[in-house]
């Protein structure tokens, strides 16, 4: 999961452990659990997500990676001045976008790394740096990296894509990206984010042993997503808060990276990546479903829990492709049968309306009218005149102030204020830490290749 610190974004950390090279087809097996538990070998039998574009706005995406040879089309840089000519390595989102859109290689596509939705396409769109870059100390000093991911989002939105997935966070909301959400959202697009791994961080911790919570995925409307085990439950790493919507596998998960490499990933991002492929796949066949309806489907597929059963942890539940997209199919047919514009004339009559007829108000109407606005505005003004005279004598008892940082942690680490249970608004998140002079390492990779 990626993080923003200061006044920037950083990448997550890689930890590169040395380890014998695998083969490709050795990826891919250790992949299978994942899949297998993800639903999508009978999801595909409907759609692989052909004629969908899935942004990713990261550290940017190798178009030459194997699994994803032919599938991305690179955007903009929106760190071109902070990177001054210098060459991202383009790790981490090369990682997600091969969860994503993946296709693997060799004879039949049976080696390497298989997305959730291979036959999507990817929008690469680097708006974030990550410690192996050289702009990377460039980028943690620029204030104007800051909404590097807000423009990524609202390009990516102008460029028509279906999906966004934002594998990245930050505690605290910054405008311009809330902003670009909602205009995003507003185009019909679909916004998955991370919720952070800050959850085995008992100085983060607050009262009710709640993580921080992190934006982008605290934004109203945004799919956010938590990390599970291999048996459904949360990942110690991974938020817990009211934040969460869903989760998603996110321990040991093969992803490709540039130059032939691959490695073993663990992070709420590769959670998110795997709904932004769930998310694709749904799209996919049922280009018209709005981004909320999209969400319903995602969290009326989830298993790992009674239906319509919330907790902090895992939100919903874990997800699974052919679950949602079957939510979907239900979701599409009930929306099918409500009619947009003119209502129904059985309702409301099958005549067409009469034009409307203006009524005269008689003389005496005015000056009633002027003697009534006026006694409601007098009594509005003593009311606000004796309203300030009690509050002045007896002040309203003040909130006790949030809690304070952990030991060693700078001003405003902790969490944030809190947000609501989750509604019908799929609310977003917060997590990972405040920002801090070291970089963020929520999780390693461990070389497989």
């Amino acid at each position: 999961m990626l993080r923003r610190a200061a006044a920037a974004l950083t990448a997550v950390a890689v930890a590169w452990l040395p380890a014998a090279p695998a083969r490709a087809d050795e990826v891919r097996q250790r992949q299978q659990p994942v899949l297998d538990a993800l639903g999508v070998d009978q999801a595909w039998k409907v759609t692989r997500g052909e004629g969908v574009t899935v942004a990713v706005v990261d550290s940017g995406v190798d178009p030459d990676q194997a699994d994803l040879r032919g599938a991305v089309t690179v955007g903009p840089n929106m760190l071109a001045e902070e990177d001054a000519g210098t060459e991202p390595e383009r790790l981490h989102g090369t990682g997600m976008a091969s969860l994503i859109a993946g296709r693997g290689h060799g004879p039949g596509g049976r080696d390497g790394v298989v997305g959730v939705a291979p036959e999507a396409r990817i929008l690469s769109i680097r708006a974030i740096a990550e410690e192996e870059d050289a702009s990377y100390t460039r980028f943690r000093r620029s204030k104007k990296a800051e909404e590097a991911v807000a423009r990524g989002i609202r390009h990516a939105a102008d460029r028509g894509a279906d999906v966004i997935n934002l594998s990245l966070g930050k505690e605290g909301e910054i405008t311009a990206e809330r902003q670009a959400i909602a205009y995003a959202m507003a185009k019909g697009a679909v916004v998955v984010s991370a919720v952070g791994n800050d959850g085995d961080d008992p100085d983060l911790r607050d009262g009710n042993g709640f993580a921080p919570y992190s934006y982008p995925a605290s934004y109203p409307g945004v799919i956010a997503v938590a990390a599970s085990r291999a048996d459904g439950a949360r990942a110690a790493f991974s938020n817990s808060n009211y934040s969460v919507v869903v989760a998603a596998p996110g321990t040991g998960l093969p992803v490709g990276l540039p130059g032939g490499r691959y490695a073993l990933g663990s992070g709420t991002s590769d959670s998110s990546a795997l709904v932004s492929g769930i998310a694709a796949l749904i799209k996919a066949e049922y280009p018209e479903l709005p981004p909320a309806l999209v969400a319903q489907a995602i969290v009326d597929g989830t298993r790992n829990g009674p239906p319509d059963v919330y907790d902090a942890e895992i939100g919903f539940g874990v997800v699974h492709a052919a679950r949602s997209l079957s939510a979907a199919a239900e979701l599409a047919r009930e929306r099918a049968k409500t009619t947009a514009g003119k209502p129904p004339g059985r309702r409301f009559g099958a005549a067409e309306p009469e034009p409307v007829r203006v009524i005269e108000r008689p003389a005496w109407f005015t000056g009633a009218l002027v003697l009534v606005v006026g006694g409601i505005l007098g009594g509005t003004v003593a009311a606000v005149w004796i309203s300030a005279l009690f509050a002045r004598r007896h002040p309203r008892a003040r909130r006790p102030p949030a809690p304070g940082p952990g030991p060693g942690r700078p001003p405003g680490a902790g969490p944030g204020p809190g947000a609501g249970p989750p509604g019908l608004h799929l609310p977003g998140l917060r997590s990972g830490r405040d920002p801090a002079p070291e970089p963020w390492r929520p999780g390693g990779r461990e070389t497989i290749g």
